[in-house]
């Protein structure tokens, strides 16, 4: 750790840049889930090509954590931060094209650019973490990652509420035109005044690095990736379908309440510490994510019993995934805080990349399942497959360490 690092300015000074531009980013990238997934339900597709559209975001977010890690230690957290909000007009304008160009491979390109600019913008941000807190201060740490990890997430909140508005208000076009033109001007600002190469490893790492040599971050991976997959497998697809179908909600009522939701969610997450028991304790350990994780198995899997015995939906869903945020909020930020905690200084990038590509993987395998599951069995169904992922995820944080490395 720097000097500079420990005692704030220059360092923090460019966190606070790379934070904003992660926020700017954060709005369109659930405002444009929001518009994809309403506007081409409204068009007739169904569940599982819907969930189609959404295939290459979550493929490339795979490639580019791993690649995008190695990137960032060789080159700086600033020029991949840079790099992503670019791809991220890219990926919108692509989509503000004549309505007969707006095919399905066309949509799945634009979905692509936009996978890859999320998560360069995503491993920018988390990684800057680990050079910004002396590795004594694990305290601090947790709360730091807490406090970044909420905000990115409520406000991805309102950008479903505003996905949903503008494309209520604007059209599907008008609405992707002007969130180009809003991130355009973020993207300016970020290039001129985001200058140092926060990140950036003393020692080139070869490409055949990529893959993460620490069993602790191994395993923290693949509980990662059971866990989003849990999440996403019936709330990417299957519930705003489920919402629109069957209960007969419209657009601006799904993008509200699922906006609503992330928001909570995001509120739940910064206040992790205090609510994971952080004052009267130690700092989280592999313990303390399996204890966590028991819990969120067990509501999903009464969630599920509940809508396959004929409990009113719409009671069992708003109830349900209150519960649900909560607790799965606290297992996201735990396994934050756990990632940056257990990653190296020097490169740091290399380890969160390699950990948020399985998280990458977890979307992918939770979105393909919530479109396919919901089509053939229904929403219970994807419920009753979110309770297996979630055992799973406890099952493997059974061998995490039980203190977490100091540095």
């Amino acid at each position: 750790m720097t000097p500079a690092a420990s005692t704030g300015s220059p360092l923090t000074g460019q966190y606070l840049l790379v934070t904003g531009n992660y926020w700017a980013f954060t709005l369109t990238d659930g405002a444009l889930r929001m518009l994809v997934l309403l506007h081409f339900h409204e068009l007739g597709y169904t569940p599982l090509q819907v969930a189609m559209l959404f295939l290459f975001y979550e493929v490339f977010g795979v490639i580019t954590n791993l690649v995008g890690g190695w990137l960032g230690a060789r080159l700086g957290l600033n020029r991949t931060m840079n790099l992503g909000l670019f791809l991220q007009i890219c990926a919108l304008a692509m989509l503000a094209v004549p309505a007969v160009l707006l095919t399905v491979p066309w949509v799945m390109a634009a979905q692509a650019v936009s996978g890859i600019a999320k998560d360069l913008n995503k491993m920018s941000a988390k990684g800057s973490l680990k050079l910004l807190v002396p590795g004594d201060q694990q305290v601090r740490l947790y709360r730091w990652v807490a406090v970044l990890t909420g905000s990115k997430n409520a406000l991805k909140g309102v950008g479903f509420f505003l996905g949903a508005l503008l494309l209520a208000a604007l059209g599907f076009d008008g609405a992707v035109l002007a969130m180009a033109a809003v991130l355009a001007a973020v993207w300016i600002g970020s290039l001129v005044f985001l200058k140092a190469d926060l990140g950036k490893a003393k020692a080139k790492p070869k490409f055949r690095e990529l893959l993460s040599k620490s069993p602790a971050i191994n395993r923290l991976s693949a509980a990662r990736l059971f866990l989003f997959g849990a999440r996403d497998v019936w709330f990417v697809v299957a519930l705003p379908v489920f919402l629109a179908d069957r209960l007969g909600w419209s657009h601006p009522q799904i993008g509200g309440f699922l906006a609503l939701w992330i928001i909570g969610y995001g509120f739940v997450q910064a206040a992790a510490p205090a609510l994971t028991g952080l004052r009267r304790g130690p700092v989280p350990d592999g313990r303390t994510a399996l204890r966590w994780a028991l819990p969120l198995c067990v509501l999903t899997a009464g969630i599920a019993l509940a809508l396959g015995t004929g409990w009113p939906a719409q009671t069992v869903l708003i109830g349900g995934l209150l519960g649900f945020g909560v607790l799965f909020a606290l297992n996201s930020a735990l396994h934050s805080y756990l990632i940056i905690s257990y990653a190296r200084e020097d490169g740091v990038s290399l380890d969160v990349g390699f950990y948020y590509m399985a998280n990458a993987m977890g979307r992918l395998l939770g979105t393909v399942l919530s479109g396919a599951i919901y089509q053939a069995h229904g929403l219970a169904a994807c419920l009753w497959t979110s309770a297996g992922l979630v055992a799973l995820a406890a099952g493997v944080s059974r061998s995490l360490p039980r203190h977490a490395p100091q540095t």
